[in-house]
């Protein structure tokens, strides 16, 4: 006797068990007697912190009458979350089953006899679940379970923010708050998609940092689309994640400026074309500046540096300094300087690293380059540092990930 088609279960959507869903099977077999419910023993632990399991235990039949027995078993308040759910029937043939959840239903198929149901996927935990099994020819029969919730958890953390528009620097990064010893099941777990489409890869940073971008920088417009299906994804031993929704950004124009160190000026293109050059002053000898491909990961109208804060002691501690802009993780700023001499802009590397430029101070006029960069820059922007003394920037230190060539970035890929 034929099994008719089962689909496949929609993608899970949302950002919380509330708006998960999963479409549910059914699937028509031939006549059998009335059939009796049977749970399973072997309920899980009440000890969230273990993987319950309940496994199938002999079923009597009665006589004349189907048995089905249903795994996880009936009343089961901890049951395991990472294994599929399971129906069967013996001297009988299954009808349809459904195994219906909070907020959604759990698709699965029969076998070609027709006697076990098996989910396409796990259920979800911190569920309650109902099972209806119908046997050819005899009324439905239910059975309940609830699933375990993890004992510990993770979540990612992302940047650029949902509906943000960036850069065409800024790459999909995300930071995790436990460790990440399954790096194939977490990033398999994560989905970045770009409109108009172009190939997006992650590359782990380390077992906390997952980054994803595509080999050239985005185009002007994109809109990217980053999924998380990290729901019950075991991270790490025991350690499972909770997210599962979608989140979109997009990229905004084009501008590319670059430092060069030799002669002191920074150059700015947008969408090709020089629309400004700023002298500029730069590290200076004892405290050269990185070199490389940087992103602008944060932007303040005004703030505070303190030499204390990158291992340089009592320097310095300037607490109004204008219209600065993060490169690096360990503290490189483009900013504003007021209180050096305008002629040291173009002519002097003066610095503890970061790329100066002429401003005032209050941050209020707008006739200055500081001024001026910082209103014509956004997040994601790309800062290109050239004829520095130093080494190119660390890929990891900041969003910087550019400064990988292709190969070596997907080489850091877990998939």
């Amino acid at each position: 006797m034929g099994v008719p088609h089962i689909s496949n279960p929609s993608e899970p959507n949302g950002q919380g068990p509330a708006n998960w869903s999963r479409r549910g099977i059914l699937a028509a077999l031939g006549a059998v007697p009335a059939a009796v419910l049977t749970g399973c023993s072997g309920s899980a632990d009440a000890s969230a912190a273990t993987k319950a399991s309940a496994s199938a235990s002999p079923s009597v039949k009665a006589a004349g009458k189907a048995v089905v027995t249903v795994t996880p078993a009936d009343g089961t308040e901890h049951a395991d979350f990472a294994t599929p759910v399971e129906v069967t029937v013996t001297d009988g043939t299954l009808a349809s089953v459904t195994v219906t959840g909070d907020g959604g239903t759990l698709a699965g198929t029969l076998d070609e006899a027709g006697t076990k149901w098996t989910s396409t996927g796990n259920p979800y935990s911190g569920t309650k679940y109902t099972v209806s099994a119908q046997v050819t020819g005899a009324a439905a029969q239910t059975a309940t379970f609830t699933t375990a919730s993890p004992s510990a958890t993770f979540v990612g953390y992302f940047t650029p923010e949902a509906d943000s528009t960036s850069g065409v620097g800024m790459p999909v990064s995300i930071n995790f708050t436990e460790a990440v010893t399954d790096r194939a099941a977490v990033q398999k777990a994560i989905t970045v998609t770009a409109e108009p489409a172009v190939e997006v890869v992650g590359h782990w940073f380390s077992d906390t940092r997952l980054d994803f971008r595509p080999e050239t920088y985005w185009a002007a417009g994109t809109k990217i689309t980053l999924g998380l299906r990290l729901k019950d994804v075991e991270g790490a031993d025991g350690v499972y994640g909770t997210q599962s929704k979608d989140v979109t950004f997009h990229i905004g124009r084009e501008q590319i400026s670059t430092v060069d160190l030799k002669a002191k000026t920074m150059t700015v293109r947008r969408d090709g074309a020089t629309t400004a050059t700023y002298p500029v002053s730069s590290g200076d000898a004892e405290h050269t500046t990185w070199s490389g491909i940087m992103v602008i990961s944060e932007r303040f109208k005004q703030t505070r540096m303190e030499s204390s804060t990158v291992g340089l002691g009592d320097e310095y501690d300037i607490g109004d300094v204008p219209h600065a802009q993060r490169l690096t993780t360990s503290g490189t700023f483009v900013h504003g300087n007021y209180w050096a001499s305008t002629s040291v802009f173009g002519s002097s590397n003066t610095s503890h690293g970061c790329v100066g430029l002429h401003d005032t101070k209050g941050a209020n006029d707008s006739s200055v380059p500081g001024y001026k960069f910082y209103d014509s820059s956004m997040l994601g922007d790309v800062v290109i540092v050239r004829n520095s003394d130093e080494e190119t920037v660390a890929p990891a230190n900041g969003l910087n990930g550019w400064n990988l060539n292709w190969a070596d970035w997907k080489a850091g890929s877990a998939l």
